[in-house]
């Protein structure tokens, strides 16, 4: 990933936190910037790094056919149960929702609270926000215009989206692809005090781009990767140019409605379906955790506000990593030409990312953490959500999940976002305690807003709040 670019003290340090998360920090979390995973001491032994001790390889069952993953065994089911305790006790994780499926079993829990405050415990069924997951509905989106014939991948985005600087340069591709090199609006740290001073205010997605527009290009279209919320954006009034349709309306007829996903909402203000998890996040002025449930996700927009559930996002796991029946499959391999990210095992095509096989993408926003990733050659998703994006010793929460995880389930194809070297990694900020309190976890560190996915060498995040750095 691109480097990320440290929050400075305050406001700005906190709004980019959060900005990279809702962006990068899925992704970018666990392939944040250059270095990799520190690995955890021996089981039983002192505090972990990037990984809880007990959830080191050696602790995994050996691989079983059906793709190179794990059955589903009673004694597996034990052993993930007991992997996901763990981080969520070493990270202070007040909630997690898990569904992992394969042709030959099902795996759907929910541990924790969904509200720390009233001990209200998590469930299957709940909404939650995904940052930016969002991404990668966008970039679908932008795909059905392209199979539609409205749209080519190689066009400049001047010829849908007037004033975009260098726009008669940029391709479509370059932008779903983040290649384009303009700066993340996220970074910005105007847009960090803006957001963090008033969550709840709304911004319009020519808000967005105007603190991306007075800077200068990081580097010239498709010179390197860099994870940048303002490319989804972009991608995002493209759709609405060529389709006359809103974006919710043509997410809803042209990506969730034809997928399946009844549950699934692009909104256009802070409205957050029922029943849903309370959100804790680090990612303010003064670094105090807070309820970021009702904060408006506006400032994501096309780059990570949607929500979705457990159910909703399993059935888009698959869909994202197949195309089927969204994308004809000559589109379809266009979008997993996957490119090096600046990471190790880390390749990243247009909105999506594949990691050791696993291909999907990650979002991190105040609050809130989710992964969705499809391993095509065991048929097998995974969808992690938690209510929390405070890190732990630097790396997000979800990516402790999603490794430890896969580690039993998928020895072979282990989930690997490695932590840069800088605290801010691509994912989300630091990790709360398990309830609010009036500052950050120890060892917990802040990520810049909307960080989601990775970013090219020297920057780390993915998440739709990310931070990164040319």
């Amino acid at each position: 990933m691109t480097k990320t670019r440290r929050p400075r003290p305050a406001a700005p340090r906190s709004v980019r936190a959060a900005a990279a998360a809702l962006a990068v920090t899925g992704l970018l979390t666990t392939a944040a910037c250059s270095g990799s995973p520190k690995t955890a001491e021996p089981a039983g032994g002192a505090a972990v790094t990037a990984e809880p001790a007990a959830l080191s390889p050696s602790a995994s069952p050996s691989a079983s056919p059906s793709g190179g993953v794990v059955a589903l065994t009673p004694d597996v089911m034990g052993k993930l149960d007991a992997a996901i305790q763990q981080v969520m006790s070493q990270a202070s994780v007040p909630g997690v929702i898990v569904g992992y499926t394969t042709p030959d079993g099902s795996y759907q829990k929910a541990f924790g609270l969904a509200d720390p405050g009233r001990k209200v415990p998590m469930s299957t069924d709940l909404y939650t926000r995904i940052g930016s997951v969002t991404k990668t509905l966008t970039a679908t989106a932008v795909l059905r215009l392209v199979d539609q014939g409205k749209v080519g991948l190689d066009d400049p985005i001047s010829k849908y989206v007037p004033n975009v600087p260098n726009g008669d340069k940029i391709t479509v591709r370059e932008l779903g692809d983040m290649r384009s090199g303009l700066y993340n609006y996220s970074l910005d740290p105007d847009f960090d005090h803006a957001l963090l001073s008033d969550p709840t205010r709304p911004f319009t997605p020519d808000q967005l781009l105007a603190y991306s527009y007075k800077h200068p290009a990081d580097f010239a279209p498709d010179a390197k990767f860099e994870y940048s919320n303002t490319n989804a954006i972009l991608l995002g009034l493209l759709v609405e140019k060529v389709s006359g349709q809103p974006l919710q309306d043509f997410l809803k007829a042209q990506v969730f409605d034809p997928a399946g996903m009844k549950n699934s909402v692009f909104p256009t203000d802070a409205t957050f379906p029922d029943p849903h998890a309370h959100g804790t996040t680090n990612q303010t002025l003064d670094g105090a955790v807070a309820d970021s449930t009702d904060w408006n996700p506006s400032w994501g927009w096309a780059a990570g506000a949607a929500i979705s559930t457990l159910a909703d996002l399993q059935t888009w796991s698959k869909v994202l990593a197949t195309g089927t029946p969204l994308i004809k499959p000559d589109t379809q391999a266009e979008r997993l030409k996957t490119r090096e990210a600046g990471l190790p095992a880390l390749g990243y095509g247009f909105g999506v990312f594949n990691t050791h096989g696993w291909i999907g993408h990650n979002g991190s926003l105040p609050g809130y953490q989710t992964v969705v990733i499809y391993l095509p050659a065991a048929q097998a998703s995974l969808v992690i959500m938690t209510n929390t994006d405070v890190s732990y010793q630097g790396t997000e929460p979800s990516t402790l999940l999603a490794r430890a995880i896969t580690q039993i389930v998928s020895p072979n194809n282990v989930y690997t976002l490695p932590t840069p070297a800088e605290t801010g990694s691509p994912t989300a900020p630091g990790s709360p305690s398990g309830s609010p309190s009036p500052s950050p976890s120890a060892g917990a560190s802040r990520t810049p807003l909307g960080t989601t996915t990775p970013a090219p060498s020297g920057s780390a995040t993915l998440h739709i709040s990310e931070e990164t750095d040319s």
